[in-house]
């Protein structure tokens, strides 16, 4: 089209690309109106007693969920892996995302199972997700390949197992594994199905500390010092995202003064 682009971005807190909250709940209390099912004290507490790199944490975004047939599939396939979880679950397709979950949704037992083991913590309604993905326990995060998602996962160095539903989704998902090589699929949709065993698959090889897993760390890694050095404002070194909004201004400049010549 012959008009010029400015790459700005990604939108996040500074304090996220920085590292600089210092206290439990930052993020949190920046998003009002915002309903937790968990507290952010009990979330960072027990992610604090959990090895690096140790916890899955699987959120669909606020506006989506998976079937009944999905949810069992995908606990199943988490409890065998025996890997730790935070997983923020809403009543499944076809029920009031609102309403109250009820235990049949799941395998009989699960949530009694993993909590007794302190396998995981299971967040019905609303978790906070910046301070989950920032912290050096959280290993990987299951999710719907919404943007917002994807660069606040990609920003803390956190790879991704991907399980796109609509919209521009099925795009992102397809660039994080085919040009950036950050994500693994699990499955699409909402009618497609599948088995504990491949979830129990997918989640070994991505939080696994060799192999596919670890190169796919490596490579979130690279990705997030990208993130932050696009947005680094430190005396006269300026990155790509800041020189792209500082050209903009001028360019806008530049036309405003045109027009008023020419008027």
């Amino acid at each position: 089209m012959k008009i010029p682009v400015w790459p700005i971005g990604p939108l996040l807190p500074s304090a996220l690309l920085n590292k600089s909250s210092s206290s439990a709940g930052y993020f949190y209390q920046h998003r009002a109106g915002k309903q937790p099912g968990i507290s952010v004290e009990k979330c960072i507490k027990w992610l604090d007693l959990q090895k690096p790199d140790s916890v899955l944490y699987i959120s669909f975004g606020s506006q989506n969920t998976i079937s009944q047939a999905q949810m069992k599939a995908l606990a199943s396939g988490l409890e065998e892996s025996g890997v730790l979880f935070i997983w923020v679950i809403r009543p499944p397709l076809g029920f009031d995302l609102r309403g109250e979950f009820k235990p049949e949704w799941l395998p009989e037992g699960f949530e009694e199972r993993t909590r007794e083991k302190k396998q995981g913590l299971l967040v019905k309604n609303w978790a906070p997700q910046l301070d989950i993905l920032s912290h050096k326990s959280t290993g990987a995060f299951v999710s719907h390949c919404g943007w917002n998602s994807v660069t606040e996962s990609l920003s803390q160095g956190v790879p991704i197992i991907g399980w796109p539903m609509a919209a521009e989704q099925a795009y992102n998902s397809k660039m994080l594994v085919e040009e950036m090589a950050v994500s693994v699929e699990l499955t699409r949709g909402l009618q497609s199905e599948i088995r504990g065993e491949e979830v129990k698959e997918v989640i070994e090889t991505v939080m696994g500390e060799k192999g596919k897993g670890a190169e796919m760390r490596k490579k979130a890694t690279e990705v997030a010092e990208r993130i932050k050095a696009a947005m680094n404002e430190e005396g006269d070194e300026k990155g790509s995202s800041i020189k792209a909004l500082d050209d903009f201004i001028s360019a806008v400049y530049v036309e405003a003064k045109r027009k008023e010549i020419c008027s």
